[in-house]
């Protein structure tokens, strides 16, 4: 086994490897900065999970040509599934490390929140944000499935979140298969998480069994049994889950929740959803159950197609397709980027230019050459020339159209200038909470009800803050706020 020597280093001019996140059987996956992406860039941090075929103890031309092949389809999953709630794949390139080792490597989007794994081992997630998160994941595998992917691998670690916890999007596409009449199924994912037909122990073994999204539904159930009860499925392992951990037994939600797993994890894939908008639909109680609902709102029901969410930075358009040449072990027809090189070496050998006192008496060095530095108190000078004529400048322009407003306010009546969003009203479609802020997760701080007239003051990621005109219906509470923030979906917005 040889590791790769990335620590460090700048690949392709470009990404500053600074420490290893992982490796697995085939695959190290590090964390780099970008240095071509602004400060602000959500994706100034990106993710980079680099081939190393290496990692194998056994190593053959046929095994190295499977692993490049699964490396570009993942690749291509991707590309095929970008979805807001699916990790996006950024570039990807062909390199040598400093000791000269050959590797493809993928650049991923960088989720700063960790996976729903160490969440729940930290602390219990709020049911609310559960039914969101719930939401999401079903959202990004419908769409997968729709494109014709099956991941194969679904569970808490593979589920990863913002920075700001908002946002879950599946990862690790690294055994996704891109059609339900691919070939037969092959042993992958974690055994309390993968069903039946995945393990050769199972009845018949893999036998003709053909691959259907009813797999990824029996992984999400058993990810779903996790995040609720913050327990492992392990004793349910190649079996359906037939009862709850003890301490969520009696919840008003848990027999509604524990109908959906049972089916959803039968040994028979033909006797479970087969979709995840039927799993979603026969969630309908419990998400109704556990989200923010309130006995004075009356919030709609789930939208019958889960929904997503989208995270700052997201971009439906994928980058260039790889071509992984397959030869790594010899190097030969491979198309390699620029050469690795240590980021502390290339920062010694980078010398900016810089200013320099030069005193008129000495102006050659001593070889005898003229210096082609500028004197620091002539560059000042420079400076300060420029300055002073911008100022001028601006000056002049500020007089003229002082001068300009004048003349004709004197002449004609100017109207008055107004902002025509703050003008902007709309009409609530649900009795709805007012918020402090532009999230469900700040205060509650007075309720509007249906029908209600609003003026919207300002909006943020499909948040309105709004002043309230007229109640739809009248209401006793004097001190209920009047100002406040309102989801968008809660909003029929006039746009005329």
């Amino acid at each position: 086994m040889r590791e790769l020597s990335l620590n460090n280093c700048r690949i392709d001019q470009r990404y500053e490897i600074r420490e290893t996140l992982g490796r697995g059987s085939y695959a190290e996956i590090f964390v780099a900065t970008d240095g071509i992406a602004s400060p602000q860039s959500p994706h100034k941090k990106v993710v980079i999970k680099a081939l190393n075929v290496f990692l194998q103890d056994e190593l053959d031309a046929d095994l190295e040509r499977t692993l490049v092949e699964n490396f570009q389809n993942e690749a291509i999953a991707l590309d095929r599934v970008r979805h807001p709630n699916i990790i996006s794949r950024l570039g990807h390139g062909t390199a040598r490390d400093l000791k000269g080792t050959i590797f493809h490597y993928l650049v991923l989007e960088y989720l700063a929140g960790g996976d729903l794994q160490q969440v729940v081992r930290k602390r219990p997630i709020e049911f609310s944000q559960l039914a969101r998160y719930i939401e999401q994941i079903c959202a990004g595998l419908s769409y997968a499935h729709k494109n014709g992917v099956i991941h194969r691998d679904i569970k808490p670690q593979n589920l990863l979140l913002t920075a700001d916890l908002t946002t879950v999007k599946i990862a690790d596409f690294g055994v996704a298969r891109f059609s339900m009449t691919d070939s037969p199924i092959t042993r992958v994912g974690t055994n309390a998480y993968a069903p039946p037909e995945h393990s050769p122990l199972s009845s018949g073994g893999f036998g003709e069994a053909r691959l259907t999204p009813a797999a990824d539904i029996y992984s999400l159930a058993k990810t779903i049994y996790t995040l609720v009860s913050r327990e492992s499925p392990r004793s349910f392992a190649g079996r359906s889950i037939d009862e709850l951990p003890a301490e969520i037994t009696y919840e008003p939600w848990a027999a509604s929740l524990l109908r959906v797993l049972r089916k959803a994890t039968t040994d028979s894939p033909e006797l479970r959803h087969q979709s995840i908008e039927a799993f979603w639909n026969d969630l309908e109680d419990f998400i109704l159950q556990i989200g923010d609902v309130e006995p004075e709102t009356v919030v709609h029901r789930p939208d019958p197609n889960p929904q997503p969410h989208v995270s700052r930075g997201y971009t439906p358009l994928a980058p260039s397709k790889p071509q992984f040449e397959v030869d790594l072990i010899t190097g030969a027809g491979v198309k390699i980027g620029p050469k690795l090189v240590p980021i502390i070496e290339s920062a010694k050998n980078y010398s900016p230019p810089t200013a320099a006192v030069i005193s008129p008496l000495s102006r050659k060095s001593a070889s005898g050459a003229e210096p082609l530095r500028v004197p620091i108190v002539r560059a000042k000078k420079s400076l300060l020339r420029r300055a002073a004529v911008f100022g001028i400048f601006v000056l002049i322009f500020t007089g003229v159209l002082f001068a300009t407003a004048t003349y004709f306010r004197g002449r004609y009546e100017l109207p008055a200038i107004t902002n025509s969003f703050s003008a902007q009203t709309a009409v609530t479609n649900e009795n709805v909470n007012l918020r402090s802020g532009p999230s469900a997760d700040t205060d509650r701080i007075g309720l509007v009800t249906k029908n209600s007239k609003v003026r919207i003051v300002k909006s943020q990621n499909n948040w309105y803050q709004v002043d309230v005109v007229s109640q739809g219906t009248a209401r006793n509470d004097a001190g209920s706020a009047t100002r406040g923030w309102l989801n968008g979906k809660f909003l029929d917005i006039d746009n005329n």
